[in-house]
């Protein structure tokens, strides 16, 4: 750089303009560094991992291309778990709708709404492993799956309700469990969220349904779910992402045990427990094209019509 073009630059960078976009940058930097160090770097090698065979250390890789794609979706231990992930997306789907239904009443002249609010809420700000570790205690108290000694069942008993071994007897009812601790934990954000979006809809709609007669329902139908379609696909889409990725309430609760393993979990496992790291990064990147399409999925679905 010759010396007319150093008095260019330090003419341009003590301009307003030039102050403008060299702030920008710095204040930029730190945080696209972090980025690229710790999620695009590590996405690329996990890429590259999952046409290895390799073990955690990184020893004698061997290029075995897709086998590892292929061992995904053909060995029964890695689809089961990946079959697990309905109940959550199952599970998803109603947690979203009683969040509306319960979002639409707190937004109407209910007495103490504020409060209701704030417990509803609640459970999202409590930590994971706490809130896991609760219904633990809750399903089976402290002596592993097998027991019946649980805070549900106390309590059941009270009604004459005969115990029963909740993570136990029944996959099916075992994961239905999981699913209810994960619902309970997660619903107050949505709630809140459907909450704030149906509040920014102008009150005058409502007072001119209103004189039209329109009842609750067709308010709901006509008004409130076009308007907060966007926040419903937003909330769906993050739903849906958490489902096929849960792993702290499984892994807590029963540590996969009595077939309630993710496929998140049985990743972890396959990497650390089994040393299989291009496996278990196979299973990474099929993770990721599967919320991927997921997504694609639902964007079109909620498509806003031209």
């Amino acid at each position: 750089m010759n010396s007319y073009q150093s008095q260019s630059f330090f003419q341009w960078s003590a301009s307003y303009r030039g102050q403008k976009y060299l702030t920008t940058i710095l204040f930029l930097l730190i945080p696209v560094v972090l980025l690229v160090l710790f999620t695009a770097i590590p996405a690329v090698n996990m890429a590259l991992y999952s046409f290895l065979r390799i073990d955690r250390f990184g020893l004698h890789p061997e290029f075995i291309g897709f086998q590892n794609y292929v061992d995904v979706f053909t060995r029964s231990d890695t689809l089961s778990p990946l079959r697990n992930s309905l109940y959550y997306m199952g599970g998803s789907f109603v947690q979203l709708s009683v969040a509306l239904v319960v979002a639409s009443i707190l937004c109407t002249r209910v007495h103490f709404s504020n409060v209701f609010k704030g417990v509803i809420f609640f459970p999202y700000m409590m930590n994971g492993v706490a809130v896991s570790i609760i219904f633990r205690k809750f399903f089976s108290s402290a002596g592993g799956i097998n027991a019946s000694e649980g805070i549900l069942n106390s309590i059941l008993l009270l009604f004459g309700v005969q115990p029963h071994t909740w993570l136990s007897a029944s996959p099916v009812i075992a994961n239905i469990c999981l699913v209810f601790v994960s619902n309970w934990r997660y619903i107050g954000f949505d709630i809140i969220m459907f909450i704030g979006a149906i509040q920014s809809i102008s009150p005058e709609i409502f007072e001119a349904s209103s004189l039209d007669g329109a009842n609750g329902w067709q308010r709901f139908k006509y008004i409130i779910f076009p308007s907060i379609r966007p926040i419903i696909a937003l909330q769906l889409i993050l739903s849906i992402r958490g489902a096929v990725s849960v792993f702290e309430v499984p892994y807590i609760v029963t540590n996969g045990m009595n077939h309630t393993e993710t496929f998140v979990m049985k990743t972890v496992d396959t990497a650390f427990k089994l040393d299989k790291f291009g496996l278990a990064s196979a299973m990474g990147i099929t993770l990721l094209l599967i919320i991927v399409a997921i997504t694609l999925v639902q964007k079109a679905f909620f498509k806003e019509e031209a």
